[in-house]
């Protein structure tokens, strides 16, 4: 395990918790987040969907930046929040809703909309008449979901909370990191993070390809591939528990294999 030196590059608070984590089972790491939350301004449909969430069968969230935007919003209008069936793609979102006294079902295995969609739970909260389900999530995200719970019978409305920026840095800074701390892996916790890890290598991504890569699904791994990652490895999740369990089963690169 010492022998991993990653790059990490999810937001900058997340980047610190995920650094703490590694550095506790002796992994060395580098952060330079490639996503910058900025939460959006609601307009008043979308501050009704907050005033209605008592009219919905489910309620899934995304991302841990949904769930703390999600909640802040919500508590302007339920200071104590009704029962409801909440849902997320993984542990890690799950538990900024349990910390605030929220019920959740999430998939045990893997941190997708897939798996999310195989849970016997969200079947049995869809199976009342014309359920709705809101959708809470980031500017831009997939349309998978919704896709197949409209297949399922439910209506389905979006509350997009914030938008994932690319953080501004200097020209070549990227290739500049990894190749001045000797970094051996790449971390990326969604594919819009690793859109950004290609924009920001910019020329450099011919080289950077080589390494290995850390994804949280197949769905990025495919994209990974597709782009020319020529060592893609899918931990099948984004949670530090999942990556800890990648990084054991993947023999890191010696120093010479990178040159």
């Amino acid at each position: 395990m010492s022998g991993w030196r990653l790059l990490l590059t999810r937001p900058a608070e997340e980047c610190a918790a995920l650094a703490q984590s590694l550095a506790e089972q002796g992994v060395s790491s580098s952060s330079l987040p490639l996503l910058e939350i900025q939460a959006l301004s609601l307009d008043e449909h979308q501050l009704g969907l907050l005033r209605g969430l008592d009219q919905y069968a489910a309620i899934i969230v995304v991302s841990k930046p949904a769930a703390r935007l999600g909640l802040a919003g919500a508590t302007r209008y339920w200071p104590r929040l009704p029962p409801l069936a909440w849902f997320t793609v993984g542990a890690a979102t799950a538990q900024v809703l349990q910390d605030q006294g929220c019920q959740v079902s999430y998939p045990q295995a893997g941190d997708d909309s897939e798996a999310l969609l195989q849970l016997p739970a969200l079947h049995q909260a869809l199976a009342g008449p014309a359920p709705r389900v809101l959708i809470m999530r980031g500017e831009g995200g997939r349309e998978l979901l919704a896709e197949r719970l409209v297949e399922l019978g439910a209506s389905v409305d979006y509350l997009q909370l914030y938008r994932r920026n690319l953080p501004t840095y200097p020209q070549g800074v990227l290739s500049a990191r990894v190749a001045g701390e000797r970094l051996n892996g790449l971390v990326v916790s969604s594919g819009q993070g690793f859109e950004h890890l290609r924009q920001l290598a910019g020329e450099g991504w011919a080289q950077l390809a080589r390494l290995p890569l850390f994804v949280p699904s197949p769905r990025v791994a495919q994209q990974a591939r597709e782009a020319g990652a020529q060592n893609v490895v899918d931990c099948r999740g984004a949670s530090a528990a999942a990556l800890m369990t990648a990084l054991r089963q993947t023999t890191a690169p010696a120093p010479e294999a990178l040159s």
